[in-house]
């Protein structure tokens, strides 16, 4: 009998540890609008991007950006290798959010964990940008469009941040989204591909 329950705790032990090995972890958060690269790989609109199908919401590197955090040709990804697909610039093919510049839009993110938070930031690709090579720092404006303070608050589930797109671009451009963590010495990072 103790026989039949040992191997009845041991199998119901496997089982779990199965289980629980194919959730993905609970994480932190990606923005929808516009649409991410992590958000379409999750979606399946885009194929081959590895393990950030399954965590869209994990894109955390090193906070500091610009002057510290992930190095130029990984910002996409965070400086995660795991995510390495995001810093692809698939020929400049990933997918893009019609936006009109000099007007405002509705920037969304959704938090699967919330943190406490010092800012989000968004920052928009310059006149030098090609979307056919990874992005650098160089590609970037130096400040962001759009710089939303939180002073330690602990944001909602969901959070929109109204900005005005700058004006002077057109064509393919992307805007990095960079929410820094007020209490880690980590922010999260998303690149968005839009059209204006």
């Amino acid at each position: 009998m103790r026989k039949k329950i040992s191997a009845a705790v041991i199998g119901l032990g496997a089982a779990c540890v199965s289980v629980l090995s194919t959730v993905p972890a609970s994480s932190h958060g990606s923005p929808d609008s516009p649409t991410s690269r992590q958000v379409y790989c999750a979606n399946g609109t885009v194929s081959d991007c590895g393990e950030i199908q399954w965590e869209p919401q994990s894109v955390e590197g090193s906070k500091g950006f610009p002057s510290r955090g992930p190095a130029d040709g990984t910002i996409c990804s965070g400086g995660n290798s795991r995510f390495a697909e995001l810093d692809d610039p698939r020929a400049g093919g990933w997918p893009a959010t019609a936006v009109t510049a000099g007007q405002n839009y509705s920037f969304r993110w959704k938090l699967t964990a919330r943190h406490a938070t010092t800012d989000f930031r968004y920052y928009l690709t310059n006149s030098h940008y090609d979307p056919t090579r990874p992005l650098t720092r160089a590609d970037l404006d130096p400040q962001p469009f759009l710089t939303v303070p939180y002073g330690g608050r602990i944001p909602d589930a969901t959070v929109t941040h109204q900005g005005r797109i700058p004006s002077g671009r057109s064509g393919k451009q992307l805007v990095l989204a960079v929410w820094t963590i007020a209490d880690t010495g980590n922010a999260f990072y998303a690149c968005s591909d839009v059209v204006l």
